[in-house]
């Protein structure tokens, strides 16, 4: 995942190197020690900062992981819970996650489970041998290491061995993620103890064996039902695990195995001793059960007391209204709007934005003649709008472009032509870069990098032009195109503080990525090339690595740059390099995909999408095809994979859902209306869950993604 303009470039003297993700309490990124260790580095969100409860949650996380260490957990390495942001490092554990590994390749063959069962208890019995329980065991949390599995996130872990006068036990949130939570989560969460543990192991390998939980059900509160007073759902677990997951999904904590018992089960086929029956359990005719109305009250009765208590970290549906809403991460008085930047200085009607990015608090478009526009996140008021020519004339001009962001800033170009001397009638380009502030749209910084009749404008690359520029932490990088050279636009002035000379190659072009700026140089034939790291201290070659083909960059995922090789069959294999190890490697698509299509990464995953609407997913580490859809929009823009859906826009404005783990399409709305424009559609941007589609001729409307 692709590190954001807002991204800190190092946290605690821990270089930021990529995102490994984010998640309702932080963003946890891939960091790099002065020794060259990699670390798992958790930053929390802004919001929570301030949270004195949160800060001492989060204090406990750090104790807790701390005392963990064993060989199926990951260590930590470093920690400041008083932080303007609190971050947590651990050691980086390479891999997928249980959840997504289930999601792109299937359910986990019988081996694989096997040690999947071991590896976890093995990590449980760690855990709880330090006095803590996890009380969040799911997919999630379970990296898929090459040496086997490994237990993370102790976000929400708590000491045994704390009273449940425990202050922080006493607000009555409900901690846990439903279909993985056990019985006691819901029914009594102040006395969970390791056995919760135990439960959601279960639940975890149900899940490996077949690709759903034991518990699924169409609402939270029906889960929590199932969780609490229903039968597991078991179909599709082999014979050989059944009894070891059936013992873990014993309503009765005191009814489960320990972790001691459950790896004594997994080694000779049978628990060391009979199992204790609890207290209060039915055993004979002369103690019966209690009705089962009267359970299904009671359970009610518990769900719904917790809703009624301090806000909760999990959703769960009262027993007779509606379904809870989810907690929605909009902008604070958001709704769906639409909107167009009216401000026209050359009185045509155009093409659509460039693109689009969230800064300072704003959406900021770019495209057809406008520099930059702000429209309010919540509302679409168009707050500013500026040209692209501040002296424009009836010719038009440039398309715009968000050339990148830095918190407040938002990085774009100004192209203030002047006339030809040399040629009446003819006018030269006279291009600056300038980083704008992107809440009121005043110029903090602008500098010239080009003039001249024959020079391009500066863009990253979009539409298949050439990438002549790259903002990384540092600043703007900048290709020369009449001096020969590159250049660090330094981000507080935009005054240079490096030049360097082009490589000897036939063309070069400038990518940033990952936060890493890199210069990608071929021949004239485009048969050999050269993939070169800068260095953004001086501009000197970092690392150069050798590459044959015609290949396209397109992003960064698990530490490595990501190549398409777009030869004039088509695409048929993938190409990556280690950021840190510089190793190549090659894999084959296992379907060759035509040459008409756009390769484009989100989220790990890339997506072809051709004009047809047609949108086909690759895994990149093995060149998989995980699915093939054909969809209803036409000349789909990048498409946007988030969460259960990955949505993708036509150039009018149509947008679709298909589901991320099929393709189908889910939802689809249609295109606001308006004047038709050609062209792919422009890529969504995302702001927590609104969505912000262009559309039109500089027109933009927002959607709740939920509502898809």
């Amino acid at each position: 995942m692709a590190l954001r303009e807002t991204d800190p470039a190092e946290v605690g003297g821990y270089r930021i190197e990529d995102r490994l993700g984010s998640g309702g309490m932080g963003v946890v990124y891939l960091a790099r020690s002065a020794s060259g260790r990699r670390l798992a580095l958790k930053v929390v969100h802004a919001q929570y900062a301030d949270d004195d409860e949160f800060r001492t949650r989060f204090r406990r996380e750090v104790a807790a992981a701390r005392q963990v260490s064993g060989a199926f957990t990951a260590p930590v390495v470093d920690a400041d819970a008083d932080a303007p942001r609190p971050w947590m490092a651990t050691l980086y554990i390479p891999g997928a996650d249980l959840g997504t590994h289930v999601r792109r390749h299937g359910p986990l063959p019988l081996p694989k489970l096997r040690e999947l069962a071991a590896g976890l208890a093995e990590a449980l019995r760690d855990i709880h041998r330090a006095g803590m329980v996890h009380r969040d065991l799911k997919p999630a949390n379970v990296m898929l290491a090459e040496d086997g599995p490994r237990v993370i996130d102790f976000g929400i872990s708590r000491a045994a061995e704390f009273a449940p006068s425990d202050v922080l036990t006493q607000t009555g949130r409900v901690m846990g993620t439903p279909p993985f939570m056990s019985p006691e989560q819901f029914s009594s969460p102040q006395d969970v103890g390791p056995a919760a543990d135990v439960f959601s192991l279960g639940s975890v390998l149900v899940y490996a064996a077949t690709g759903h939980g034991p518990f699924d059900s169409p609402s939270p509160y029906e889960t929590a039902l199932r969780v609490v007073d229903g039968d597991a759902e078991l179909d599709g677990v082999p014979d050989e695990l059944l009894p070891f997951v059936r013992l873990c999904l014993e309503k009765h904590p005191k009814s489960r195995p320990t972790t001691d018992e459950l790896l004594t089960l997994l080694r000779d086929g049978r628990l060391p001793d009979p199992r204790p029956e609890p207290e209060g359990k039915a055993t004979g005719a002369g103690q019966p059960r209690p009705r089962r109305r009267r359970r299904r009250l009671l359970i009610a009765s518990a769900v719904s007391a917790l809703l009624l208590a301090a806000a909760t970290t999990v959703t769960v549906v009262a027993v007779n209204a509606e379904p809870t809403p989810v907690a929605r991460d909009l902008p604070a008085g958001w709704h769906a709007w639409q909107a167009k930047d009216t401000h026209n200085p050359d009185g045509l009607e155009g093409g659509s934005f460039t693109n689009c990015a969230v800064a300072g608090g704003g959406l900021v478009c770019a495209g057809d003649d406008v520099k930059a526009a702000r429209f309010e996140l919540a509302t679409g008021k168009v707050a500013w709008s500026f040209p692209v020519d501040p002296t424009p004339d009836d010719t038009g001009n440039s398309d715009g472009e968000v050339l990148g962001t830095k918190g407040d800033r938002v990085y774009v170009y100004e192209n203030n032509e002047v006339p030809d001397r040399n040629n009446p009638g003819s006018t030269l380009s006279d291009y600056s870069v300038q980083a704008l502030d992107a809440r009121t749209g005043s110029v903090v910084w602008s500098r010239r990098v080009w003039r001249g009749a024959e020079v391009s404008a500066p863009s990253t690359g979009r539409g298949g032009v050439q990438a002549n520029t790259g903002v990384v932490p540092q600043g703007v990088l900048a290709l020369d195109q009449l001096k020969s050279s590159y250049t660090l636009l330094g981000a507080d002035t935009g005054k240079p503080l490096w030049r360097r000379p082009m490589p000897d190659a036939d063309l070069c072009d400038l990518r940033a990525v990952g936060g890493n700026g890199y210069l990608l140089c071929s021949d004239a034939g485009r048969q050999k090339a050269r993939v070169i790291r800068i260095d953004p201290a001086t501009g000197a070659p970092r690392w150069t690595v050798a590459v044959s083909g015609t290949l396209t960059l397109v992003g960064q995922a698990d530490g490595r740059l990501l190549f398409i090789d777009d030869g004039t069959e088509g695409y048929r294999t993938l190409t990556t390099i280690g950021i840190a190890d510089h190793t190549k490697r090659t894999v084959r698509l296992s379907h060759p995909v035509s040459g008409d299509s756009t390769a484009s990464l989100s989220d790990g995953t890339v997506f072809f999408a051709s004009s047809s609407g047609r949108v086909q997913a690759v895994d990149p580490r093995t060149g998989r095809r995980l699915w093939d859809s054909r969809s209803s929009v036409e000349t789909p823009g990048r498409p946007l994979a988030f969460g259960t859906h990955v949505f993708i826009a036509s150039p009018g404005g149509r947008l679709a859902a298909l589901d991320r783990a099929t393709g189908t399409e889910r939802d689809a709305r249609p295109g606001p209306g308006g004047l038709a424009v050609t062209g792919d559609g422009v890529p969504i941007t995302r702001s927590g869950d609104a969505l912000y589609v262009p559309y039109g001729v500089r027109s933009v409307y927002s959607v709740d993604a939920a509502d898809l």
